[in-house]
């Protein structure tokens, strides 16, 4: 996709458009804007019981944006539950700029210093934009999602988008919404100011299930 680099890319999110490749292997870009999508509520969100638990254990040191690349590489990575995953060269080079700029993160779940688990996504006025996630241990993504709600909740934001709905997502409360009703959505988000950093790095579980309001 000849001239196209992550001022638009921004362009796109502010439209609801995101791209996508059919392989990792195929370094075409397309436009996506699916018909409905999926919306993790940040007032309202589910945690399971169990996971409350694993969160409050602190299994995890959590961490902000010290390994993005890294992160965006284990989500492009064969896995032995998606052998084929849809980041390519051309998208992770325009996330790489986006996080040089600014406006693209990584939470990280980190055993021991490795990286254990975590998330990537793209910030823009007050909505957020998760791309992919991945886990080398059990629970690591769904950890680092749940800081991620409360980091989002502290800094003021109003949209979570998650592109497609899965089984993985539907769990915490996510919902459909029809596009039109996203649009509506995201104009008003992107329209206000927020800030990823308010919550502290190194925030313990305690802290991130206070900020959800998910303490018991």
């Amino acid at each position: 996709m000849p001239g196209f680099g992550p001022g638009e890319l921004l362009d796109c999110y502010r439209t609801g458009v995101f791209p996508m490749a059919d392989s990792a292997d195929d370094p075409r870009l397309y436009l996506i804007e699916p018909p409905e999508r999926a919306n993790i509520p940040l007032d309202g969100f589910h945690l399971p019981r169990r996971l409350r638990r694993t969160v409050r254990q602190d299994k995890f040191a959590i961490t902000i944006n010290q390994d993005f690349d890294a992160v965006v590489a284990a989500c492009a990575a064969p896995a032995p539950d998606r052998r084929q995953t849809w980041i390519n060269g051309p998208i992770r080079w325009l996330y790489s700029e986006l996080h040089k700029m600014g406006h693209a993160h990584s939470v990280e779940c980190r055993i021991e210093g490795r990286l254990a688990g975590g998330l990537y996504g793209v910030s823009l006025g007050a909505a957020f934009f998760g791309e992919s996630m991945f886990s080398h241990m059990t629970d690591a993504s769904k950890v680092a999602l749940v800081h991620l709600i409360a980091r989002l909740k502290t800094g003021g934001f109003k949209l979570l988008d998650a592109q497609f709905m899965t089984d993985h997502l539907s769990q915490f409360g996510t919902e459909e919404v029809p596009a039109e009703i996203y649009r509506e959505r995201l104009a008003e988000a992107v329209s206000q100011e927020a800030d990823f950093f308010r919550m502290p790095e190194g925030a313990s579980g305690d802290y991130a299930l206070q900020s959800i309001g998910q303490t018991s």
